[in-house]
């Protein structure tokens, strides 16, 4: 009789044959689609693989081969975003079990990839990646130890960064070295510019390694622009503990603003060199010196990337020697002069631009778009101001840019003991842009204004004040088209007899006064009031009084067509051999006047208080002004009395025609 078996022995033999069959026929492949769709959800585009390995042990290695992660769906054309040819990684099964993510190790066979951006700024590289729930994926990040690059190659597209290149990236070995080291090279074009770039740092395994600095090495070139970064951090996850020395070359800074998404101004070539790092949040570009043009320059600069809604930039700036020209990028010049060595062939060719140019002012618009774009504190200081013919000693400006509002405030020049302070607002929250300005003149030395000239001397403070209210986007613009007024204002000093007799075409004194004989000459009073009336300024008053002569002044000039059209009346106070009472004209482009007597008029005055009946508004009425400027001890109260008793029964002497076929001389 047969025995039947048990029925336990039965069921443990199949589970015997079944697992002996798993064993002999397991295929980890048969859990590729489930592999292939938990990565897809995770990163929120279909993932793909060819092949799927395990190896187990107490750090089982993952096998991934043929893997491909797909474009968004509206990217047209190539469907793959990025490849692999292998992927290994390697987990700590022991301390998963005590829920920590540990990768021994990642070793990636030529990957590759197609970061693409569109038009509209929408990135294939910008995932959406989440968990089940659909939250975003929180929790502690895995430890990583070493990665391994072999071939990787990536190529980077944005249409609106002007921006095409391929990366190479890959791990050496150096010979004695401990550990392999990242290596990224890079070359094609960015903003337009041709880009060649090699970083070299450690491996990943010493960013988890706060007691091991991560060593960093860049050297980049973005067309005429050199950056290079070496240094260490010792926390390079947070990027903390930067020991890091940066270098930056260029022929203009405004080119760094492409990489750094910060706007700055134009300027001439540069180098600067300083430590950079980062702590509380901000990067810090700091203990920097260097030129900028002709100019030395050193300081600090703060940038806060999550600054609100917009980029901050805080920076502490100061030069010891300041080109002005150096500067003429924040009024819309050319900046730097037509010799600062460096110079592209660009600039070069605007420097020639403007000087052949028949216009004075600068005209290139403003950018509007950069100035709203980040906001900005600068403090900056200039000890010596020097420059061919430069009046001006010093200078100090607190510049703020809050939400496309600027604010120089104040802007300051020293000039001898005095100064010319500024409070200036640029509103570029719309289109144009409205700005207004108001200027002191503060105790302004005339020796430093005379100096400047190399041909006249002087002394004395001129005191007055000037305001501006105007709509442009563009320097030229604004001063074509503003409304304001500039009242200037002196009392005691003396100028060079040379330019007094000069300007009444006193031949004969002013040979004598060309051989110092005499020097100089008194003034009792200036009084200057010029109104400015949708771009002209209009002459209210110009009054000088001296030993030697009453002068008066009248006429315009035209900032919008950039023309002057002026006339200086004298009557000397003595009587001098070869005296030629005739005008002197002051007219055409205001780049390039011509200046010389009027033939026509040469006799056409008849006495000191008759060139006085011209004036436009009674000087009487400007003496609280003046006092405001000058302090109520001057001289120009009782010369002023004077002329206005002297002049009191006189009827107003209207200007004379200009005779255009008339004869005169030219001391352009």
């Amino acid at each position: 009789m047969a025995m039947r078996s048990h029925p336990i022995t039965a069921t443990a033999g199949a589970l015997g044959v079944v697992l002996i069959a798993l064993i002999l026929f397991w295929d980890w492949n048969w859990l590729k689609p489930l592999i292939e769709a938990r990565a897809s959800a995770a990163l929120g585009r279909e993932v793909t693989l060819s092949h799927f390995d395990m190896r187990l042990s107490r750090t089982p290695l993952i096998t991934l081969d043929g893997v491909a992660v797909a474009n968004p769906v509206d990217f047209d054309g190539d469907k793959t975003f990025a490849t692999a040819e292998r992927l290994q990684l390697s987990f700590d099964a022991w301390a998963a079990m005590k829920g920590r993510i540990v990768i021994p190790s990642i070793d990636i066979v030529k990957p590759r990839g197609e970061l693409r951006a569109l038009p509209d700024g929408k990135a294939n590289w910008q995932l959406d990646v989440s968990n089940d729930s659909g939250q975003a994926a929180g929790g502690k990040s895995p430890d990583i130890g070493n990665l391994v690059i072999r071939d990787g190659r990536i190529r980077f597209v944005d249409p609106r960064r002007k921006a095409d290149f391929s990366a190479v990236i890959r791990t050496e070995e150096p010979p004695g070295a401990a550990e392999p080291r990242l290596v990224v090279e890079a070359k094609g074009t960015y903003d337009a510019q041709p880009i060649d770039a090699k970083f070299s740092g450690a491996s990943l395994l010493s960013l988890r390694d706060a007691k091991r600095p991560y060593p960093v090495d860049l050297d980049a070139r973005n067309g005429a622009t050199h950056i290079r970064l070496t240094g260490t951090l010792r926390e390079p996850l947070k990027l903390a503990g930067a020991d890091l020395k940066l270098t930056l070359k260029g022929d203009d800074l405004d080119r760094l603003s492409p990489l750094i998404g910060i706007p700055l101004a134009p300027t001439p070539p540069y180098s600067l060199t300083g430590r950079l790092d980062y702590a509380d949040g901000r990067i810090r570009f700091r203990d920097f010196d260097g030129r900028v043009g002709d100019s030395d320059l050193s300081g600090r600069f703060d940038v806060d990337p999550r600054g609100g809604e917009r980029p901050r930039v805080d920076a502490i700036l100061a030069s010891k020697r300041v080109v002005l020209d150096d500067l003429g990028g924040f009024i819309g010049a050319t900046p730097g002069r037509t010799d600062t060595p460096g110079q592209s062939a660009a600039q070069k060719a605007e420097h020639a631009r403007e000087k052949a140019s028949p216009k004075l002012l600068p005209d290139t618009p403003l950018n509007v778009p950069d100035i709203r774009s980040a906001d900005f504190h600068i403090r900056y200081e200039g000890k010596r101001i020097e420059g061919r013919s430069m009046p001006l000693d010093d200078l100090v400006a607190d510049f703020t840019i809050e939400n496309g509002k600027v604010t120089l405030a104040p802007l300051s020049f020293g000039v001898g003991e005095g100064e010319i302070a500024s409070h200036i607002e640029f509103d570029a929250r719309k289109s144009p842009a409205h700005a207004n300005a108001s200027i002191e003149f503060r105790e302004v030395d005339l020796r430093r204004l005379m100096k400047s000239t190399r041909i006249f001397e002087g002394a004395g403070k001129i005191g007055g004040r000037a305001y501006l209210d105007t709509n442009g986007n563009s320097l030229a613009d604004m001063l074509g088209h503003g409304n304001g007024e500039l009242k200037l204002f002196m009392s005691g000093g003396d100028i060079s007899a040379l330019l007094i007799d000069l300007a009444g075409l006193d031949l004969g004194n002013s040979i004598l006064s060309a051989l110092g004989i005499p020097q100089r000459t008194q003034i009792r009073c200036m009084v200057s009031d010029f109104e400015l009336k949708k771009g002209e300024l209009l002459t209210r008053t110009f009054f000088l009084d001296t030993t030697q002569a009453n002068i008066v002044g009248t006429g315009k000039v035209d900032l919008r067509s950039e023309r002057i059209d002026y006339r200086i009346e004298t009557e000397p106070k003595h009587f001098s051999v070869g005296a030629l009472p005739a005008p002197i004209d002051i007219d055409g482009p205001l780049k390039s006047p011509s200046i010389g007597p009027d033939a026509g008029a040469l006799a056409a005055r008849t006495g000191p208080s008759a060139v006085l009946g011209i004036l436009l508004t009674p000087l009487a009425a400007l003496i609280p002004t003046i006092q405001l400027g000058l302090g109520e001890d001057n001289d120009c109260t009782g010369s002023i009395a004077a002329v206005t008793a002297a002049s009191r029964d006189l009827p107003k002497v209207k200007e004379k025609k200009k005779n255009p076929d008339a004869k005169r001389g030219d001391a352009r």
